[in-house]
């Protein structure tokens, strides 16, 4: 009766989401053309009805206005990759006129990146962090809050070190260690890739 019951269940879900945070403040704007080669080789991993958001980290990254494209892309390949032109051109048009922000809010980019996946429903969900992890929140912001990352695979992506880093290492090395705990105790699975020529796509 209940292998009965399995067959008739329904099927697993096998789509994918993608969620990438690029950091957008100080000196950090000068990696973006990295990020946006890596955006183009994840556009042309995605298949049709994957999901896929981009977004700026930014001084208060909780907010939809700072996501620079977003796609659920339709089951038609045709369609499907017209839509990844559009989603292309959008972020071509943000990296061209980019400007750094102030502060860097990247615990409230992962929050909105969870919100967008969960709300996909896609049967993988990925977030990209394209930063050195160095979170900067203006007065007032409360940040100290537990990440539900459940079934979440996070990577960060070009962590480049900072000067205080070079006088201090354990400054650099304390930053991953947190965002690891932060990310493993939510559920999640956390991955650092810094050389990018070496980034794999395991999720496809």
């Amino acid at each position: 009766m209940a292998a009965s019951l399995a067959a008739c269940g329904e099927p697993p879900v096998t789509n994918t989401g993608v969620y990438m945070l690029i950091d957008t403040s100080g000196t950090y704007t000068r990696e973006i053309d990295q990020a946006q080669q890596i955006i183009n080789v994840i556009l042309a991993r995605l298949e049709p009805d994957d999901a896929f958001a981009v977004a700026r980290v930014d001084t208060g990254s909780f907010s939809e206005r700072d996501i620079v494209a977003k796609m659920h892309f339709d089951d038609r390949p045709s369609v499907a990759n017209q839509q990844k032109r559009q989603f292309r051109e959008r972020v071509d048009s943000f990296v061209k006129d980019v400007a750094p922000s102030s502060h860097t809010d990247i615990t409230g980019g992962v929050l909105q990146a969870s919100e967008f996946l969960i709300e996909k429903e896609t049967g993988r969900k990925v977030i990209f962090i394209f930063s050195d992890l160095k979170e900067d929140l203006p007065a007032g912001y409360i940040r100290d809050i537990p990440l539900t990352l459940d079934g979440f695979h996070v990577i960060a992506l070009n962590v480049t070190k900072l000067k205080s880093d070079n006088v201090d290492p354990r400054e650099y090395m304390k930053r991953l260690e947190d965002w690891q705990a932060r990310v493993e105790e939510g559920g999640g699975t956390w991955q650092v890739v810094n050389d990018l020529e070496r980034l794999e796509f395991s999720w496809r």
